[in-house]
Order: structure tokens, then sequence, then C-alpha cells
């Protein structure tokens, strides 16, 4: 909290700001403004609301300076920034860009929200570090809902490669030393394949079967075709890590392409397709590949695979530090408090890489590392406050939802009561 102090305006928000960010690592059911009020001793969820909401809290700043923090702690290691998409369901159309659109989070089309994120994936650690609201073309261009859920007037329609290319150059401003950026099929364009290269960036992006690569004999084919070129001693069998039924393995095939995304003034570097086909099912996955130095199909598989550190980041977010459940409806209030629930996420990651670093040459054998669940038992226990418990403030927060709920039912009621009026 001391890193992003001077983002504030006064004292009392910062102050709020730090309860907040504490009250969702404590062991609470759910996390919302409500709950996390309750549990800090507050008697209402004003002060929260207001920090989320109304508070002179420059929060793009703080989520800058965050980054710079993470940097430092992630300097010499190998980076790989990875972007994904994940989704929550709302209820009302009203929550800013929540509209009916897919999210492979819910498993289907949904009204939701969806938001890209970034995260910095090493060999120990994974860092979310950056996240951009989508908002829908239609919901982009509602005036009306616009000044309702209080989005900035400058702000455009992007779809999700653009929002993943504007966070990975503040990543590179901010100090975050990252050698490659990885993606799914989303991600995969020329025109996100093409910045990656003018950032000095490689990638290795998932590709659908239809996209047409250009090898090196000049033959111009859809990567799905390919494979009938392919013979056996084209495939190599390697372990991709470990699974809950033992080590996972596939097949592997690395063929050379040309680019068809250099910049101007960048040299052709090296590119490749690569397929991946499953050692049972022959289900295949296609990637495409490049970066400026010559490379082994290891480090291609090592680097594909880091993409999939971006779904425990999601889970870490989700499970333990109520990324999904702000109930948050503005703009403002929507980034707040993925702002927090990524600093509480931040403290865990780091937290547990520096337990793990400090105590692994002595390290028993018969124990395994700490994880983030056993981590949080030893942080509420030793470091956080415990949730306010005690009867009277139980009860005067139990009236306090009684009465706010009634007061709904009546609203609820009357407005049934006009709108049969008008019928």
């Amino acid at each position: 909290m001391g890193a992003i102090a001077d983002c504030f305006k006064r004292r009392e928000p910062r102050q709020a700001a730090a309860e907040l960010t504490s009250g969702l690592l404590m062991e609470l059911e759910t996390r919302n403004c409500w709950t996390l009020a309750e549990a800090a001793g507050h008697r209402s969820p004003d002060r929260f609301q207001h920090l989320l909401a109304r508070a002179k809290f420059d929060h793009e700043a703080a989520r800058r300076k965050i980054a710079e923090q993470v940097a430092v702690h992630l300097a010499g290691e190998e980076i790989v920034l990875v972007a994904d998409e994940t989704g929550d369901e709302k209820a009302s159309e009203y929550a800013v860009g929540a509209a009916h659109q897919y999210s492979g989070a819910i498993g289907g089309t949904a009204k939701c929200q969806v938001a890209v994120h970034l995260v910095a994936v090493t060999a120990r650690m994974r860092v979310m570090i950056d996240r951009k609201l989508y908002l829908p073309r239609e919901w982009a261009a509602d005036d009306e809902r616009r000044e309702l859920a209080g989005v900035p007037d400058e702000l455009e329609f992007s779809k999700k490669p653009d929002q993943a290319v504007a966070m990975v150059r503040d990543a590179l401003e901010a100090g975050v030393g990252a050698d490659w950026f990885a993606g799914d099929e989303v991600y995969g364009s020329r025109a996100l394949r093409r910045s990656m290269r003018a950032m000095g960036l490689g990638y290795a992006v998932a590709v659908k079967q239809n996209q047409k690569v250009t090898l090196r004999s000049g033959l111009h084919i859809e990567v799905r075709k390919v494979i009938n070129k392919l013979t056996s001693e084209n495939w190599m069998r390697m372990a991709t890590g470990q699974g809950r039924k033992g080590t996972r393995e596939y097949y592997w095939s690395i063929i050379d392409i040309r680019p068809d995304d250099t910049p101007d003034g960048h040299e052709a570097g090296t590119s490749a397709l690569i397929v991946r086909r499953h050692r049972y099912t022959h289900e295949t996955s296609f990637y495409l590949c490049h970066h400026q130095q010559p490379f082994t199909l290891a480090k291609l598989i090592e680097v594909i695979c880091r993409r999939w550190g971006v779904e425990e980041a999601f889970q870490l977010g989700k499970s333990f530090v109520g990324l999904d459940q702000g109930q948050v409806t503005c703009w403002n209030s929507w980034h707040r408090w993925s702002l927090f629930s990524m600093i509480a996420a931040i403290v865990l990651t780091l937290t547990r890489a520096a337990t793990t670093a400090r105590t692994a040459p002595d390290w028993p054998p018969d124990l395994a590392p700490v994880s983030c669940p056993e981590l949080l038992k030893l942080l509420r226990a030793s470091a956080l406050s415990y949730p306010a418990r005690n009867i009277d403030h139980v009860v005067f927060w139990s009236a306090w939802r009684l009465h706010h709920q009634a007061v709904a039912q009546a609203c609820h009621r009357q407005r049934h009561h006009r709108h049969d009026q008008v019928i």
C-alpha cells in the first residue's frame, strides 16, 4: 500500500483501501462491500462504496506503480506475458460492459462482463499485472449507458487483441523484462503478432485450423493440411508437465515457415509452425511462433505450456481474493475492485515465492511446497486481522441487511404497480 500512497488525494480513502485489500484476504464466504465492511467492523458499507465509486484516487497510476513493484521482484527471471479473458455473469445489463456474449469461464453465451487480463508467468510465479474491461461494440456506442456507468468519453470500442497489445506495451514501459508473449486463438491475428515483434518480443500463439502459412518451399497452405506432409520421423514425443493422472505427454512437430508479420525495418528472424497431437485421441493444435534469435522445439514447448499459467492466476483471483465477487456496476468501481483484488493476489504470490526461496535449501524432503491455501491459513493466523464477529456487531448487521432487503422489495412492488397502471 505504501507504493500507491501518493495516488490518493486524502488519507481516509487510502486507509479504506488498505482495509479493503486486507479484507479480501480474510476468511469470508463471499467478498463484496457489505461483507468486507462487516468484517472490518464498520457500521455500513458507505466507506468502501465511496472508495470504489467516488473517491479521488488515480487507479491507473496505482496500477502502473504496482506493475513496477512486480517488475522488481521478477528481475532476472525469464518472463512470458500471457493474455487471456475471463467472464463474470451479471443480472443487470446496466452493469458496465454487461451484455450477452461468449465467455469460456461460463462455458457459453450469457449476460456477463468480459475482461482481458495480462499475467506475467515465470518458472516460479504467475502474477496478474493488468486487466482491461471489454466493452462490446453496441455497449461502447450506447451514450446513455456509458454516461450512467461513468465510462470516460475518450474511450472507444477496442478489440481484445488491441487491448492485449496496449497492456503488453504498458508492462514493458513499467520495466517488466519479458522476452515472449503467448495467447490462445483470440490473440493470433497478424496485427497482434506484428505488434509483438515491433516491441522486441517473441511470440507463441495458438491459431485456428484454417490459418494459412507459407512454407519455406513457397507453398501457401492451411495449417491443418500440413499434417498430411509429416511422416513419423517428424514427430517427437515430449512431456509438458505433471497432471493428476501423471506426466502429460504429447507428440510435437516443428515446421519452418516464412514470416508474414515482419515490421518495417526489422530482420526476418526465425518463424515456425508448431503442431501438437494428443497421444490417444490424435486431436491436434497449432501454434505460430517467432523470435529474433534461433530457438529449439523444447524452448517453444516451454513457452506454449507457460500459457496455462493464466488459468492458475484466474483460479487464485476468483477462489481466494474475490476477483469475480465485487457486485460493481460502474466504470470506476469495476477498475478499483479488480485492482485491489489483483494487489491481494500479488501479495499471496510474492509471499509464497519468497517463502519457498528462503526455505528451499533446508526444506524437509517429506513436505510439499507451501500452497496458497496453506499460506493463507498462516497469514490469517499471524498477520491478518480477524473478521469482527462479536454478537452486538453481528446482530446490528443482520438488522441492517434485513432493512435494506425490505426497502428493495418495497421499491420493486411500487415499480410493478406503476407498470401495471400504464398498461
